[in-house]
């Protein structure tokens, strides 16, 4: 089992999320977070003045999917995600020791 959390744009969100329900991923966790990579934010003006925005505002999606369905979900969302500019965001892939159902016990690749 792999963890998959993707930092993409919020205005990507609808679109990842559709692209994983056809592919078959059954649930995912969403945050709204705010950060920085290549880009270090960017300036804006207001009434005027110009001052730098440092945390970009991003969405935070985690997933666990089992080991056959982990190269098509990076693929998916990779794809969906992409707008082709800086800040589309950044995948990372963990591995998943272990997963239960709290309400049914059940473990592993049957817990997801």
């Amino acid at each position: 089992m792999k963890y998959i959390i993707a930092i993409i744009k919020p205005g990507k969100l609808d679109e990842v999320r559709e692209a994983l329900g056809s592919l078959g991923v059954t649930g995912m966790t969403v945050s709204e977070v705010k950060g920085f990579g290549r880009q270090k934010g960017h300036k804006e003006l207001y009434r005027g003045a110009e001052y730098t925005v440092d945390f970009l505002p991003k969405v935070k999606l985690e997933v666990a999917v089992d080991d056959a369905l982990t190269e098509q979900t990076i693929a998916t969302i990779a794809a969906a995600a992409n707008t082709e500019k800086i800040g589309d965001g950044k995948i990372f892939v963990l591995d998943l020791g272990e997963a239960v159902r709290i309400r049914t016990g059940e473990s592993g690749s049957e817990a997801l």
